[in-house]
């Protein structure tokens, strides 16, 4: 698991427009990477709404918001599109990024779809460096806890 300290894995995710983003590309600015198991469930619902709402907090405090899944192009833009997400959502499809984050855990199916990621969240300065490393995160009440831990 990772630790404030570490240096954050680097990471190439596609969005859901095809854009790709790297970590290596992001250097001079503050991250806000989290992992949610799945798109439009209950939880990641929930938690992606909450950053939705508290994006323009995150944004005067100078932090991207990220979140990333397993789930294609098609589920994230539904997602995105559905709940007015406001912000990018990763596709990592491989579980390459939740792995080198150590974010993942066989978790059973939702619904018929697999769920292999353990709700995770970190913040990451403009050097690369992960300043909080947060596992097993609940859906409720995380963003709001976030922000009042790093000062948002």
């Amino acid at each position: 698991m990772l630790k404030p300290g570490d240096p954050a894995p680097e990471f190439a995710l596609k969005d859901a427009d095809g854009k790709t983003w790297r970590l290596s590309e992001m250097k001079g600015q503050k991250i806000v990477l989290y992992f949610y198991p799945a798109d439009d469930t209950p939880g990641c619902t929930r938690e992606s709404c909450d950053f939705r709402d508290a994006r323009t907090d995150f944004d005067n405090a100078g932090y991207t918001i990220l979140g990333v899944s397993p789930q294609g192009a098609d589920s994230k833009a539904k997602f995105i599109d559905k709940y007015s997400l406001n912000f990018p959502l990763l596709i990592d499809d491989e579980l390459a990024a939740t792995r080198a984050y150590s974010a993942y855990k066989e978790l059973g199916e939702y619904e018929g779809i697999p769920l292999h990621v353990k709700r995770s969240t970190f913040v990451i300065d403009e050097d690369g460096m992960i300043v909080d490393a947060l596992y097993g995160v609940t859906a409720k009440g995380h963003v709001e806890s976030l922000k009042e831990q790093i000062g948002v």
